[in-house]
């Protein structure tokens, strides 16, 4: 499931960057899979939690992995939107806002590989390098933003793309907030400990 969602990601990227319509059409056609195996995760992990009653760190195991599930799941719904921006664009004028989507897709897709990686190796350190990127991408969504938007007050012509580049963005942020959930379970899973909602934890 991780390995579809990567791959559904880098597609929607490629398709919005490259104007590639084979790897959204791909990413569409994708999705119906990434959804069955969802389904198949949960209903796996809730017949273990009913067969075996697991504890301690096997209960947290499965804990985690029910949450990232959802994750993952969302994580390609989110590539779905991005590749539906991105067909949307194909026909339009590239606009220089869009130097800026390749940097904050590459800090996303590296946060995704690193989450999924700590969760298979149990890496706490790597987790907590994972919450550390997401301000950067807070903040690179921020400027894209008041980029975009000055950008439409000087040349409404482009109105519509500029929209498309503001959803692809937040959809990239969202990608992100999501590979943050499964660092934050990867704490749990390996240490114990919660830092959801509390900064001061992750440092």
């Amino acid at each position: 499931m991780s390995s579809l969602v990567e791959s559904a990601i880098q597609r929607s990227i490629s398709a919005v960057i490259q104007k590639d319509r084979s790897a959204a059409e791909e990413v569409f056609r994708n999705e119906a899979r990434i959804n069955a195996i969802e389904v198949e995760i949960d209903e796996f992990a809730i017949n273990l939690l009913a067969l075996h009653q697991p504890m301690a760190a096997d209960l947290r195991l499965i804990v985690a992995a029910l949450k990232i599930n959802t994750d993952l799941e969302r994580m390609g719904d989110l590539s779905v939107n991005i590749a539906q921006r991105a067909t949307s664009l194909m026909e339009e004028p590239v606009i220089k806002p869009m130097i800026d989507i390749p940097h904050i897709a590459g800090l996303v897709q590296s946060m995704v590989r690193k989450s999924l990686d700590a969760f298979v190796t149990r890496d706490a350190d790597l987790a907590r390098s994972v919450l550390a990127s997401d301000d950067a991408v807070d903040s690179l969504r921020t400027a894209s933003y008041h980029e975009l938007v000055s950008f439409m007050e000087h040349d409404p012509e482009n109105i519509k793309a500029a929209l498309d580049l503001l959803a692809i963005t937040r959809n990239l942020e969202r990608l992100a907030d999501h590979s943050t959930n499964i660092a934050e379970d990867v704490l749990f899973l390996v240490k114990g400990i919660d830092v959801r909602h509390h900064a001061e934890a992750r440092q």
